[in-house]
């Protein structure tokens, strides 16, 4: 962020330029604060090891204990698997019918979708829009350089001063806009392959767990 602010400043207080350096930063706190909420959420709050909470669950379902395995889901939050594992587990106490634990399934895996994916693809859009600003900064450089040098009223003196000043907006415009962009879409990438990775365990894990409970 001190690098955006302080190229920013280095625009004259006066140039239309600023705006596009501003406007990236804005992107860039936009993009941090979402990309701090999404790995909170996803690798936090979320997150759980798939292999060593289910090998519990397994176990406590085979000894027929059913519900020390749903104390052990309710213990673990508001983490994805063990929310859905939950539902089919509270289902199972009152009927083990295949049909109806799959529907709890369904319905518990229909409720923590949305909250694994709200909000990721946010990232995309900023590193989308980022690259745009950037775009728009350079040709609105380009066009003032060109201004200069074409202006037969301004002295040559000034227009090498005015063309440096239109190509630094450019140059300074596309850097910035790709420093933000590129990040978010890294972050996008890293955000949507952790969360169909828990999405994967869910469908993987709960499969079994159903076929446990209804004896399939």
């Amino acid at each position: 962020m001190d690098f955006l602010l302080k190229f920013a400043n280095g625009f004259a207080p006066d140039s239309d330029g600023m705006i596009y350096m501003w406007a990236l930063l804005i992107a860039l706190v936009f993009m941090l604060a979402i990309a701090i909420d999404r790995y909170i959420y996803i690798y936090v709050r979320s997150n759980v090891n798939a292999e060593r909470f289910m090998a519990e669950v397994m176990k406590l379902v085979k000894s027929g204990d059913i519900q020390k395995a749903i104390n052990l889901c309710k213990s673990a939050g508001e983490k994805a698997l063990p929310i859905v594992v939950l539902a089919a587990l509270e289902r199972a106490k009152e009927d083990k019918n295949f049909r109806s634990i799959q529907n709890a399934v369904d319905e518990g895996t229909l409720a923590i979708l949305p909250k694994l994916n709200r909000r990721t693809n946010l990232l995309q859009m900023v590193g989308n829009v980022s690259t745009l600003i950037g775009l728009m900064g350079t040709i609105y450089g380009l066009i003032k350089s060109f201004e200069a040098v074409a202006n037969p009223l301004v002295e040559q003196s000034q227009k090498t001063q005015l063309l440096a000043q239109g190509i630094a907006i450019a140059m300074n415009t596309t850097l910035f806009g790709l420093a933000v962009a590129i990040p978010a879409i890294i972050i996008h990438q890293i955000i949507i392959n952790k969360t169909g990775q828990i999405i994967e365990d869910i469908d993987e894990n709960i499969l079994k767990l159903v076929n446990l409970l209804t004896g399939e």
